[in-house]
């Protein structure tokens, strides 16, 4: 074996994260990613508030990006253009960067940080009984004392682990393309909440457009596996009824490229063990009620590797406690709610509730921008922990009268 002190599985923006991390502190690490050097993710794109304080905490420069001010959030006929937040924890803005651009810059970073990056391999976990004791890569094994998996939507990695999605939690598909637009310099995301599908049936989930600044914007719809019909929901339509919803208003022409789609993973079994983390996607780290998981891969890795450098041998327990920490309360309350507006009458019902006074929807502004975990101060901190206890005893009954039963 090739010896490592931190092997990473994926050169996404988790796996870079924590690579960076762990580099700049003096480990000796390599990265496999399984796509060519300068491969596409399928994505939105966006960047929150969040993503962008990670990402100038990793000291990433975001000057040439498109900056994003707020969000527009579109119910019916009423629309509201909401700044983001002066929190004092985030910055007061966001950006569109494509995820080609993104992770090409955020992999050359790994290897300015000295770190080796394999494209075009796939790694798999090799055991020795329960641990974790480095990857098999082109038929040469690799040792570590930690494998960070950062592989996304869960597959066979997570499979040999123990790591999967949860099945008897939500998850999402998504789908996205490019269009030409004027509007391309919009200083504010969009997001239209009340989508329907082909049938005139409520969806829980929105349709989104991004704007670039580069003369193009990313267009895009998302549902959760909570509606009834879900299996038979066609996204290709779904994503031609959402263009032709905002054809005149941002004067799009045709798609740049074939609409392409994608799994977002809401949950994982498990997220650590002997010699091994998971993060980001692979953690099943991904907001349920806007689909966005750049902030919470970068997050995490940073927080993996940090953890490492200070005791290697702690690292997996005390990662996924600090992760549980950070993120559980949020992301299970969004996974709960899920269920609620998986029922047509409760999403429109909702829908007007959320947007309906600049109250409530400040704190839609900061649930849909990922602003809100268990350290939030203030009413949308208060909410998120009394709607935490709440659908927690209301769980059972939300399972028992799931939309897709």
């Amino acid at each position: 074996m090739t010896k490592y002190d931190l092997v990473v599985i994926g050169g996404g923006p988790a796996g870079s994260a924590a690579a960076i991390r762990a580099a700049r502190g003096g480990a000796r690490v390599i990265v496999f990613e399984k796509g060519p050097r300068g491969r596409d993710k399928v994505c939105g794109d966006g960047l929150t508030p969040r993503a962008v304080a990670a990402l100038e905490e990793l000291k990433i420069d975001l000057q040439a990006q498109h900056r994003i001010d707020g969000l527009r959030m579109i119910a019916g006929k009423t629309r509201r253009e909401l700044d983001w937040p002066e929190t004092g924890r985030f910055p007061p803005y966001g950006a569109v960067w494509p995820r080609r651009d993104l992770d090409a810059a955020l992999i050359a970073e790994v290897e300015l940080a000295g770190a080796e990056v394999v494209f075009e391999t796939t790694a798999l976990p090799v055991l020795d009984g329960e641990r974790v004791v480095g990857v098999e890569a082109n038929g040469h094994k690799f040792e570590a004392d930690l494998v960070v998996v950062a592989a996304g939507a869960p597959g066979k990695v997570a499979r040999i682990l123990g790591a999967e999605r949860d099945p008897n939690e939500p998850f999402g598909l998504a789908i996205r393309t490019y269009v030409n637009s004027p509007r391309h310099a919009d200083r504010l995301l969009e997001a239209s909440l009340a989508m329907r599908d082909a049938n005139g049936t409520p969806i829980p989930g929105y349709g989104w457009m991004f704007p670039a600044g580069d003369g193009t914007v990313n267009l895009g719809v998302g549902a959760l596996s909570t509606m009834k019909g879900f299996k038979k929901l066609n996204l290709n339509k779904l994503v031609d009824i959402y263009r032709d919803l905002v054809r005149d208003e941002w004067d799009v022409g045709e798609y740049l490229e074939r609409p392409r789609a994608w799994r977002l993973p809401m949950s994982a079994i498990k997220r650590h063990g002997p010699g091994w983390v998971a993060i980001g996607d692979a953690a099943g780290l991904v907001n349920p009620m806007n689909g966005e998981g750049i902030d919470y891969g970068l997050e995490s890795g940073m927080l993996a590797s940090d953890l490492f450098l200070d005791n290697p041998a702690t690292a997996p327990e005390l990662y996924d406690q600090e992760v549980g920490d950070r993120f559980d309360a949020f992301l299970r309350t969004g996974r709960r709610f899920s269920f609620l507006i998986g029922h047509p009458f409760i999403l429109r019902n909702g829908l007007r509730f959320a947007v309906g006074t600049q109250a409530v929807a400040n704190i839609t502004l900061q649930v849909m921008g990922n602003l809100v975990d268990a350290d939030t101060p203030g009413a949308s901190g208060r909410v998120l922990r009394l709607a935490d206890k709440s659908l927690a005893l209301a769980d059972p009954l939300l399972r028992k009268t799931a939309a897709t039963r």
